[in-house]
């Protein structure tokens, strides 16, 4: 109920709109390392914020297809916000692109999709240590609420975004 709560109250003060009049920051693009599980929103050149992510079950490896848990890598789009997810806030990543269709295509699969930026479960099925501390998602890139916060508030919509191995 209070996640409830306060989710709502921060989408009702700070709904999609960046804040780099009110003092925050903008990316101008947003880098991915997998290895690391580091997300840096980047702005003229240079990381100005670092957070720590979960990702997909398999992290090693590009996304092929629906249903193995990979998270994707290559360049795509930040292309929607969903405050209403079943985690604390989610930001589409624009994945399939042409290339990611064509090659799951030609193995007789489907590249799959809905792939975000996300916080923690809404409800949680697992400790929070669990969270913290291992790749979770079907695929997605996930980080801590507070962090959520950070990230909706310092991207807008088509930001780019590199997923790097």
């Amino acid at each position: 109920m209070l996640r409830t709560l306060f989710g709502t109250l921060v989408l009702l003060l700070l709904w999609h709109t960046p804040l780099d009049a009110g003092g925050f920051p903008v990316a101008d693009s947003v880098v991915v390392e997998k290895a690391a599980r580091k997300l840096h929103l980047i702005r003229n050149g240079e990381a100005f914020r670092t957070f720590d992510i979960a990702l997909g079950i398999v992290p090693e490896g590009n996304k092929q297809h629906e249903g193995d848990f990979r998270t994707p890598e290559g360049r795509y789009l930040l292309d929607m916000r969903n405050p209403d997810s079943e985690f604390f806030l989610s930001i589409h990543i624009s994945y399939p692109n042409r290339a990611d269709v064509l090659a799951a295509r030609s193995k007789g699969m489907d590249p799959g999709g809905a792939i975000m930026i996300h916080g923690q479960p809404n409800t949680p099925t697992r400790s929070e240590v669990y969270y913290r501390t291992q790749d979770w998602t079907n695929g997605c890139i996930a980080v801590s609420n507070s962090d959520m916060i950070d990230i909706w508030l310092m991207t807008a919509d088509d930001t780019p975004i590199e997923i790097l191995p």
